[in-house]
Formats: C-alpha cells, sequence, structure tokens
C-alpha cells in the first residue's frame, strides 16, 4: 500500500471511530508501528487528527465535539438519532454513552420531553443541558480526555444503583460473530454496566461499522434489543442482526 493510500485508510479509520491504535493499524496495514506513528505525526501536523500515546483521535470530535460541523457522515447520524429520539418517552430513565451519533440523538429530542438523561459523557451532557425540560444525572469519576466520558470504578458502582428503561449507545464495531466490540478499555467496562443495569439496550451505528470488528468485547447479540441505523430496516446487510432476534429500526 502507497503511503497516501495507507494515510487514507488511517483517516477514514480514525473519522469513522473517533479513535485509532497504533498496534491495531499496523496489524490492519502490515506494516511496522514506526511506519504508523510516522503516518500519524504528518497527519497531526497538517491538523486532520490529534496524536495521541498509542494512536490518534479524531480532530473533529476532539476539538469541539458540540459544534455541528465536521461531523463524519453527519446527515446519516442525524436520521438515526430520529430513529432513536422517537422511542423516548416522557418519564423515562435513560441510560446514554458518548459519540457523535449520541450528539445527533440529543439534538433530535423534542423541547416538550420530560425524562431524565443520566450520562458521564461530556459532550452529551452539554447537549442534554438546552432541552428546558430533561433532567439530568452526572455520572462522576474520572474523566478520559480520549473519550470525553468519564470512567472508573466510582462510575460503574454509580451505574450499578440505576434502574435505566433505556440505555442507548455508539457503537463502533458490530458483527454476527463477535456481537459489539470497541477499542477503549475503560469505555467498555461503563458500557457493559449501562447495559446491565438498563432493561432495553439500544444500539446506534452508521451502516459503515456493520461487519466490522475492534479488539475488545462489550456484548454479544443477545444483549441487544434494538439496532438503529441509517439504512432502511429491510435492508439485506440487517438481515443477520434481524434474524438473530434483533429489533431493526
Amino acid at each position: 500500500m502507497l503511503k497516501k493510500e495507507r494515510q487514507a485508510y488511517i483517516l477514514h479509520q480514525v473519522n469513522l471511530h473517533n479513535k485509532v491504535v497504533s498496534a491495531t493499524l499496523s496489524a490492519e496495514i502490515a506494516v511496522s508501528e514506526d511506519t504508523i506513528r510516522r503516518d500519524l505525526q504528518e497527519l497531526s501536523e497538517t491538523g486532520k487528527l490529534v496524536k495521541v500515546h498509542g494512536g490518534a483521535l479524531s480532530a473533529a470530535f476532539y476539538d469541539n465535539p458540540v459544534m455541528e460541523s465536521n461531523v463524519y457522515a453527519q446527515t446519516d447520524k442525524q436520521r438515526i438519532g430520529n430513529k432513536a429520539a422517537s422511542l423516548v418517552k416522557d418519564g423515562m430513565f435513560i441510560l446514554t454513552g458518548g459519540g457523535t451519533t449520541v450528539l445527533e440523538f440529543a439534538r433530535c429530542l423534542p423541547s416538550s420531553l420530560k425524562a431524565t438523561f443520566i450520562s458521564g459523557s461530556i459532550p452529551a451532557i452539554s447537549e442534554y443541558m438546552n432541552h428546558p425540560n430533561i433532567e439530568i444525572i452526572v455520572l462522576g469519576d474520572k474523566l478520559s480526555k480520549t473519550s470525553r466520558i468519564t470512567v472508573g470504578a466510582d462510575a460503574v458502582n454509580r451505574i450499578k444503583n440505576i434502574k435505566a428503561d433505556l440505555c442507548i449507545l455508539g457503537i463502533n464495531a458490530i458483527d454476527t460473530e463477535n456481537g459489539v466490540t470497541d477499542n477503549d478499555w475503560d469505555v467498555v467496562q461503563i458500557k457493559q454496566q449501562m447495559i446491565a443495569s438498563s432493561h432495553k439496550t439500544i444500539c446506534l451505528t452508521i451502516s459503515e461499522k456493520i461487519n466490522t470488528v475492534q479488539p475488545i468485547h462489550v456484548c454479544g447479540l443477545d444483549k441487544i434489543d434494538s439496532l438503529i441505523t441509517e439504512l432502511d430496516p429491510g435492508h439485506k446487510l440487517l438481515k443477520p442482526f434481524k434474524d438473530a432476534g434483533i429489533t431493526i429500526l
């Protein structure tokens, strides 16, 4: 793979997942980690991503994730957000993770909605604050700068004491063999407890992430009640997940 092609692949992956790990990129592209680090440095110097220890972050998500600009596949994420917002009813208690798809979901919530949102995602909390009738419970603990979400034992223990109606998660990867997977160990612990503490789990993802795999297991398909993408529910790409008993929206 030529350098230009390699760097285009890296940029696509960082836009798709908001975060990439050097070791994973090295294995996927079949080049040394030193080569990946040089590519990340060059891309960082031109402002196309943010280089961090062990990998890189999406520049748009890291610099100002609350602003409605430079969001990858934003139109698709808005469609997903509208579908997810239709599931939220007055009086519900809802656990949500972070990410740009969850932000689009938050922007789609009607101003008349009276519900309680529980989250440790700083960008999501900021968005919920724009809705006059939404109550917000903030999960505190150590803040992950890369994911803009609180992580750690205290946050997990607080979630254990919650019985939410819905858990709404943006996900990094999903396939029928591995279920939902991610690339951030600390965030995975939060997601797993959110799933365990909720009556129903709703996963949000653009279709590009379907049939992809990340290194860390979040949950099997049996833990997912609904999968929401920008696609029509009858699309052939979604049939295996429907066959697994998941409601497709």
